[in-house]
């Protein structure tokens, strides 16, 4: 990898470094459940901005750090990531073109996929099935998303994906 490839993904390489410092963030008790999935808006962010480059072996590495560093079944996280982020490549064409609204559902679907895949893996394991604050981190990163697509998104150049 020459130098120049190297500065040029540096907000790649910042944006998941980010995402995964603010998923590690302490937050008191009653706002662990609302704390947005940063990691999976992150990478549906950069699969649609450049899906050349992020794809599934990136959410299955972002996974896997993830599952390292909350300390959850080593696999749970880098699965449904990298079948969330499947779909989103497989659909990105589509998705970049759709209005906000209509984007902003498309992530939410995308987030509950992740969360529904991640309690697969836990029912397969045999853990106890998590309750109703389980399904608030989807509900936030649903209004997360169009914060963050507006800013990085300008409708005269496209998306400034790299």
């Amino acid at each position: 990898m020459s130098l120049s490839s190297t500065f040029r993904h540096w907000p790649l390489f910042l944006s998941m470094s980010l995402a995964l410092l603010l998923t590690l963030l302490p937050l008191p008790n009653w706002a662990v459940e609302l704390r947005p999935p940063w990691v999976a808006l992150t990478l549906i962010y950069w699969t649609l901005a450049a899906p050349e480059r992020v794809g599934v072996f990136w959410a299955w590495t972002m996974g896997l750090l993830l599952d390292v560093a909350i300390g959850t079944t080593l696999g749970q996280h880098a699965l449904s990531l990298a079948v969330m982020a499947w779909i989103a490549v497989s659909l990105h064409r589509r998705l970049r073109l759709f209005p906000l609204p209509q984007q902003t559902l498309a992530v939410g679907l995308l987030l509950l996929v992740e969360r529904l895949v991640s309690l697969w893996v836990m029912g397969v394991l045999g853990q106890p099935t998590p309750g109703l604050p389980y399904w608030l981190s989807p509900l936030t990163g649903l209004l997360v998303w169009p914060l963050s697509a507006l800013r990085r998104h300008d409708p005269r150049r496209g998306w400034s994906g790299l």
